[in-house]
């Protein structure tokens, strides 16, 4: 009895250091086009990753996947484990849950070591300053699971998939990159994947490509809003898109120099 006293012990200490979500609510919807204080690099060469990604064998590595709007970072922790190689971002406007990401994955590290030095959050909009952070082509991988709907046609200017925000994906995705969508709203999946469908730049992918992503059939279920409408038992929407070349590119590289 003393023994199994213990060990439930020991475990309740460790489980405490994990942040608790309680402490961190805060209203879902946030404005995009209102002026909020943010941190942001000049350029992308005068960004410092070393704090956000402290182990000094990953600072020669740039980041290559980006979770736009990451929420409570559920689907950081599961790029850790699926792409150990690979550097990945949250990206979350609302500041009290980029804080609960942050002490989330600062208490994983501790916990597991060597396991979750690769992800980090940063509190910022990613429809102003994407191109502050990011390299042209730098991005392997671009993820908008479940998106504020934003119901109100006056307010669909602020949703995170409009013709000229694909603009700035395209730019910062590499060719061959994928960007990845889901939501619980089917009209709001139209929308994006009506947007995707329609930009010169990005191509569905194939059954066969889908087959073989390994992070695809993981984004139903590996963020807090997907589990959330998985015990509603709603319906959820998922597609993604390849970044093709640019054909306006790939004629001026082919065409010979004029002398």
């Amino acid at each position: 009895m003393l023994f199994r006293f213990i060990c439930c012990q020991r475990f309740s200490v460790k489980m405490a250091k994990l942040p608790q979500k309680k402490y961190y609510r805060q209203r879902a919807h946030a404005n995009p086009i209102a002026d909020h204080c943010f941190d942001y690099p000049v350029n992308p060469s005068s960004m410092d990753w070393s704090e956000l990604y402290p182990v000094s064998a990953l600072h020669e590595k740039r980041v290559e996947n980006l979770d736009i709007g990451c929420g409570y970072g559920g689907l950081l922790i599961t790029l850790a484990k699926t792409y150990p190689d690979m550097l990945s971002l949250g990206m979350e406007i609302r500041v009290k849950v980029s804080d609960f990401v942050r002490d989330r994955i600062k208490a994983m590290r501790e916990e597991y070591p060597n396991t979750y030095d690769n992800i980090a959050c940063i509190r910022s909009n990613a429809m102003k300053y994407l191109p502050n952070f990011f390299h042209k082509g730098q991005l392997k991988k671009l993820f908008f699971l479940f998106p504020d709907p934003h119901f109100k046609k006056q307010k669909h200017k602020w949703r995170i998939i409009s013709e000229p925000l694909l603009a700035e994906y395209a730019f910062i995705l590499a060719v061959g990159g994928i960007a990845y969508f889901a939501t619980d709203v089917e009209e709001l999946f139209e929308w994006m994947n009506d947007h995707f469908k329609s930009h010169p730049l990005f191509e569905a992918l194939g059954e066969k490509e889908i087959e073989n992503d390994l992070i695809y059939n993981q984004l139903f279920d590996c963020t807090e809003e997907g589990k959330k409408v998985t015990r509603a038992g709603g319906k959820k929407f998922l597609a993604a898109y390849k970044r093709i070349p640019d054909p306006y590119e790939v004629a001026s590289i082919s065409q010979p120099m004029e002398h």
